[in-house]
Protein backbone atom coordinates (compact mmCIF):
# COMPACT_ATOMS: atom_id res chain seq x y z
CA UNK A 1 0.00 0.00 0.00
CA UNK A 2 1.26 3.41 -0.90
CA UNK A 3 2.06 5.72 2.02
CA UNK A 4 0.40 8.67 0.28
CA UNK A 5 -3.04 7.09 0.55
CA UNK A 6 -2.77 6.03 4.17
CA UNK A 7 -5.74 7.40 6.15
CA UNK A 8 -5.06 9.66 9.07
CA UNK A 9 -6.94 8.86 12.31
CA UNK A 10 -7.22 12.27 13.86
CA UNK A 11 -9.97 13.09 16.37
CA UNK A 12 -10.95 15.86 18.73
CA UNK A 13 -9.08 16.23 21.95
CA UNK A 14 -10.87 16.41 25.29
CA UNK A 15 -9.99 20.11 25.58
CA UNK A 16 -11.57 20.90 22.19
CA UNK A 17 -14.77 19.06 23.12
CA UNK A 18 -14.96 20.85 26.48
CA UNK A 19 -14.52 24.25 24.80
CA UNK A 20 -17.39 23.50 22.40
CA UNK A 21 -19.64 22.41 25.30
CA UNK A 22 -18.82 25.60 27.24
CA UNK A 23 -19.59 27.77 24.19
CA UNK A 24 -22.93 25.97 23.65
CA UNK A 25 -23.78 26.41 27.33
CA UNK A 26 -23.06 30.14 27.16
CA UNK A 27 -25.19 30.52 24.04
CA UNK A 28 -28.07 28.63 25.67
CA UNK A 29 -27.88 30.81 28.79
CA UNK A 30 -28.23 33.93 26.62
CA UNK A 31 -30.85 32.71 24.14
CA UNK A 32 -33.25 30.64 26.31
CA UNK A 33 -34.36 33.44 28.69
CA UNK A 34 -35.24 35.61 25.69
CA UNK A 35 -37.26 32.82 24.11
CA UNK A 36 -39.13 32.11 27.34
CA UNK A 37 -40.16 35.77 27.65
CA UNK A 38 -41.54 35.86 24.12
CA UNK A 39 -43.67 32.77 24.77
CA UNK A 40 -45.50 34.63 27.54
CA UNK A 41 -46.00 37.67 25.32
CA UNK A 42 -47.28 35.47 22.50
CA UNK A 43 -49.88 33.89 24.80
CA UNK A 44 -51.07 37.32 25.90
CA UNK A 45 -51.47 38.41 22.27
CA UNK A 46 -53.26 35.15 21.47
CA UNK A 47 -55.75 35.89 24.28
CA UNK A 48 -56.77 39.10 22.52
CA UNK A 49 -57.22 37.29 19.21
CA UNK A 50 -59.38 34.61 20.81
CA UNK A 51 -61.40 37.25 22.65
CA UNK A 52 -61.99 38.96 19.30
CA UNK A 53 -63.53 35.70 17.99
CA UNK A 54 -65.80 35.45 21.04
CA UNK A 55 -66.71 39.12 20.64
CA UNK A 56 -67.75 38.55 17.02
CA UNK A 57 -69.98 35.67 18.14
CA UNK A 58 -71.52 37.92 20.82
CA UNK A 59 -72.24 40.57 18.19
CA UNK A 60 -73.93 37.98 15.96
CA UNK A 61 -75.95 36.82 18.97
CA UNK A 62 -77.09 40.40 19.60
CA UNK A 63 -78.00 40.89 15.93
CA UNK A 64 -80.18 37.78 16.04
CA UNK A 65 -81.74 38.31 19.46
CA UNK A 66 -81.63 42.07 20.10
CA UNK A 67 -79.55 41.86 23.28
CA UNK A 68 -76.41 40.30 24.73
CA UNK A 69 -76.74 37.27 27.02
CA UNK A 70 -76.99 37.95 30.74
CA UNK A 71 -73.85 37.53 32.86
CA UNK A 72 -75.49 34.61 34.67
CA UNK A 73 -76.18 32.84 31.36
CA UNK A 74 -72.55 33.25 30.40
CA UNK A 75 -70.80 32.35 27.18
CA UNK A 76 -72.43 28.91 27.04
CA UNK A 77 -75.34 30.85 25.54
CA UNK A 78 -73.26 31.03 22.36
CA UNK A 79 -73.15 27.22 22.15
CA UNK A 80 -76.72 26.24 23.12
CA UNK A 81 -79.92 28.25 23.45
CA UNK A 82 -80.74 28.54 27.15
CA UNK A 83 -84.29 29.85 26.64
CA UNK A 84 -86.15 29.44 23.35
CA UNK A 85 -88.85 31.91 24.41
CA UNK A 86 -86.34 34.61 25.35
CA UNK A 87 -84.14 33.97 22.26
CA UNK A 88 -86.52 32.86 19.46
CA UNK A 89 -84.12 33.93 16.66
CA UNK A 90 -81.17 31.97 18.05
CA UNK A 91 -78.86 30.53 15.36
CA UNK A 92 -79.73 26.87 14.79
CA UNK A 93 -76.34 25.36 15.62
CA UNK A 94 -75.04 28.09 17.92
CA UNK A 95 -72.42 30.68 17.18
CA UNK A 96 -69.30 28.49 17.07
CA UNK A 97 -68.45 25.69 14.67
CA UNK A 98 -69.07 22.28 16.17
CA UNK A 99 -70.10 23.91 19.45
CA UNK A 100 -66.51 24.44 20.57
CA UNK A 101 -66.14 27.48 22.82
CA UNK A 102 -62.65 28.99 22.48
CA UNK A 103 -60.49 28.90 25.60
CA UNK A 104 -57.53 31.03 26.59
CA UNK A 105 -53.98 29.75 25.93
CA UNK A 106 -53.94 28.26 29.44
CA UNK A 107 -56.96 26.07 28.49
CA UNK A 108 -59.47 27.91 30.71
CA UNK A 109 -62.82 29.47 29.85
CA UNK A 110 -63.16 33.20 29.43
CA UNK A 111 -65.17 35.14 31.99
CA UNK A 112 -68.08 37.09 30.52
CA UNK A 113 -69.53 40.18 32.23
CA UNK A 114 -72.46 42.07 30.73
CA UNK A 115 -72.62 45.79 31.47
CA UNK A 116 -75.16 48.53 30.71
CA UNK A 117 -73.51 49.49 27.44
CA UNK A 118 -72.01 46.17 26.33
CA UNK A 119 -69.82 43.49 27.85
CA UNK A 120 -66.28 42.57 28.77
CA UNK A 121 -64.34 39.34 28.48
CA UNK A 122 -61.64 38.42 30.98
CA UNK A 123 -58.82 35.88 31.08
CA UNK A 124 -57.21 35.40 34.49
CA UNK A 125 -53.81 34.74 32.93
CA UNK A 126 -51.32 32.00 33.72
CA UNK A 127 -52.07 31.79 37.45
CA UNK A 128 -55.89 31.54 37.09
CA UNK A 129 -56.31 34.04 39.93
CA UNK A 130 -57.54 37.61 39.96
CA UNK A 131 -54.79 40.21 39.75
CA UNK A 132 -51.20 39.28 39.08
CA UNK A 133 -48.37 40.73 37.04
CA UNK A 134 -46.58 39.83 33.82
CA UNK A 135 -47.84 36.49 32.44
CA UNK A 136 -50.11 36.05 35.47
CA UNK A 137 -51.94 39.37 34.97
CA UNK A 138 -55.63 39.50 34.11
CA UNK A 139 -56.35 40.36 30.48
CA UNK A 140 -59.55 42.20 29.56
CA UNK A 141 -60.98 42.48 26.09
CA UNK A 142 -61.59 46.20 26.69
CA UNK A 143 -57.79 46.58 27.12
CA UNK A 144 -57.05 44.56 23.98
CA UNK A 145 -58.93 47.10 21.86
CA UNK A 146 -56.68 50.01 22.90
Amino acid sequence: MNKRYKKSKKGFSLIEIMIVIIILGLLASVVLPNLMGTAGEAKQKLVCIQMKNVSEALKMFKLDNGLYPETEEGLNTLVTNPDEEKYPNYAGKGYFEEGNMPKDPWKRKFIYVKSENGYDLISLGADAKEGGVDEARDIRYSECQK
